[in-house]
């Protein structure tokens, strides 16, 4: 932005204020510039930001995600320390903010799998987002576990293994040496349990004992990879229990879906009367 530009009046100014499902907690200092009334301003993308969300080698990478967030939600400075929790919320807002808060999004019929278009109202997604109970303390013995959201960061990472193990296991089911079949699934087992501990060590905030409360992320990974695996599987599906991990930091449509409260009537033959008929969407089958 140059100074004294005469047309600075004219430059895009936020469209939507959002709050954050976290309420700002779990950032990093100066990492997110909190507003006094807690609302964060959300500009519309510009061209460029188009652009660079349609880059695939970006979007894969989360470098695009991070561009377009700085650009539009310029109160999250550092928005790789973004805890998931916030993820869909900011998202959502900026797709309000550059096109409005009807969003046309494709679903079939459950009964008859006739194809439609439904409009969502994006502002009611964003209402229902919630970050869950992190205050909730896990007890395992003398044990206290503590936990936090995982950072868009760590959800990238593991969308980034995820992808690279899908194809290596494509080249497992191909036509290839069985050695090398093995030697291939046998790495992708090591990689896969090494992200799933260190996604478990990131979710963890604190862990205290009766003598020290522990910090460390390498002593947290080093405490999972030691302790057995009842305590290890119960930790695991404790970090589960608070709000699941975006997909790959872009909203996802099944959330659409679920909190808009999409039924089908009767209009289907293929579905029995429905006694409860508010809030319901006549299948375009018939």
């Amino acid at each position: 932005m140059l100074p004294n530009n005469p047309l600075t009046q004219y430059f895009r100014q936020p469209a939507i204020y959002i709050r954050l499902p976290s309420g700002g907690k779990f950032y990093p200092p100066g990492t997110l510039q909190m507003p006094p009334n807690s609302e964060l301003p959300v500009l519309p993308m510009t061209s460029v930001d188009e652009i660079t969300y349609r880059t695939p080698d970006a979007l894969f990478n989360g470098t695009a995600t991070v561009n377009v967030i700085k650009s539009c939600v310029p109160s999250i400075r550092d928005p790789w320390v973004m805890p998931s929790t916030d993820i869909d919320a900011v998202l959502v807002g900026i797709r309000i903010a550059s096109y409005g808060h009807e969003m046309e999004i494709g679903t079939t019929c459950p009964a008859c799998n006739t194809a439609d278009e439904i409009s969502v109202d994006l502002r009611r997604v964003n209402d229902m987002i919630s970050a869950g109970n992190y205050d909730q303390v896990l007890n395992m013995g003398d044990l206290e576990i503590y936990f936090k959201p995982i950072t868009y960061r760590t959800v990238n990472q593991n969308n980034q293994v995820q992808l690279e193990q899908q194809q290596a296991m494509q080249l497992i089911n191909s036509d290839v040496d069985d050695k090398i079949k093995l030697e291939q699934l046998n790495k992708s087992m090591a990689v896969i349990n090494d992200t799933t501990l260190n996604t478990v060590a990131q979710s963890i905030a604190a862990i205290k004992t009766p003598q020290a409360m522990v910090t460390e992320t390498e002593f947290i990974v080093d405490f999972l990879r030691n302790c057995d695996s009842k305590k290890f599987n119960q930790l695991k599906l404790s970090t589960r229990l608070v709000p699941p991990v975006p997909n790959g930091g872009r909203p996802r449509i099944g959330l659409f879906e679920a909190q808009t409260n999409l039924k089908y009537t009767m209009g289907c033959p293929a579905i029995p009367e429905m006694a409860d008929k508010s809030n319901v969407r006549v299948c375009s089958g018939l």
